[in-house]
C-alpha cells in the first residue's frame, strides 16, 4: 500500500469508525510490511507458532544460519538433516510440518506463482492442505506477508481481546459479533487490525 493510498485507508476508518480513529490518532504511523518470498515467510510462521516473540526470533535466528546467507528454498529444506534443525530449537513436529511445506511447494502442491491473481479465499484453501498450517496462519500470511488490505482473523486472540476491550463489551465478542463490528472497516480491515494490535500497547 502506497503512503498515499494508506492515508486514504486511515480517513475512511477514521470517519466510519469514531473508536478506531481515536486508536489511529494516537499511534504512530505503521511501517508496510509485504515481502514476496512466500516459502520463507511461511516456514518462519511454522517456526514461531506457539512461541513468545523473544523466543521465536532466537529459533528462526539459528535456523537461517544453516543456509550460510544463501537463500531458503524448498529444496535447501529438503535437503536439511533433521537433526540439524532439531538443534535450532525447533520441535520434531515442527521440522515435519516445514518438510511438508517444502515437499508440497516442490510438487507445485502451492501455487504461488499464481497467488497474486488468486482472492484471499483461495490462497488459504490452498495453504491449510499444508501440515501444520490452519486459517490463522493462512490469514497472518496474506495480512502480513502479501499485505493483502481487506483481511480479518476472528481467529486471534489479541484481536478478539483488543474490540472487547475498545468497544467495552462485557466478554470476548462472539464471531457474528466481531464480523458486525468490522463489516465498517471494509475495504480496509488488514489496516484496521493492524490498529487494533497496536491499542493492546496503549493500555
Amino acid at each position: 500500500m502506497s503512503s498515499e493510498d494508506r492515508e486514504k485507508a486511515l480517513k475512511y476508518l477514521s470517519a466510519k469508525d469514531p473508536i478506531l480513529a481515536e486508536v489511529i490518532k494516537n499511534v504512530p504511523t505503521l511501517e508496510a510490511t509485504a515481502n514476496k518470498n512466500y516459502f520463507t515467510n511461511l516456514c518462519e510462521s511454522i517456526v514461531s507458532q506457539q512461541l513468545s516473540v523473544k523466543a521465536a526470533d532466537t529459533i528462526w535466528k539459528r535456523f537461517i544460519t544453516i543456509f550460510n546467507g544463501n537463500k531458503i528454498t524448498a529444496e535447501a529444506v529438503l535437503n536439511t538433516d533433521n537433526e540439524q534443525m532439531r538443534k535450532c530449537g525447533i520441535s520434531y513436529q515442527k521440522i515435519s510440518y516445514i518438510k511438508d511445506l517444502a515437499a508440497k511447494t516442490l510438487e507445485s502442491g502451492i501455487l504461488f506463482e499464481q497467488f497474486d491473481i488468486m482472492t484471499d479465499e483461495e490462497i488459504i484453501t490452498e495453504l491449510v492442505e499444508v501440515k501444520g498450517i490452519g486459517r490463522w496462519t493462512a490469514e497472518m500470511f496474506l495480512m502480513f506477508t502479501m499485505e493483502r488490505a481487506d483481511v480479518f482473523s476472528y481467529g486471534d486472540l489479541g484481536l478478539r481481546r483488543a474490540i472487547e476491550r475498545l468497544y467495552h463489551l462485557r466478554k470476548e465478542p462472539t464471531q457474528k459479533k466481531a464480523q458486525q463490528i468490522s463489516k465498517k472497516w471494509k475495504p480496509y480491515r488488514t489496516l484496521a487490525s493492524r490498529y487494533l494490535w497496536k491499542s493492546l500497547e496503549m493500555t
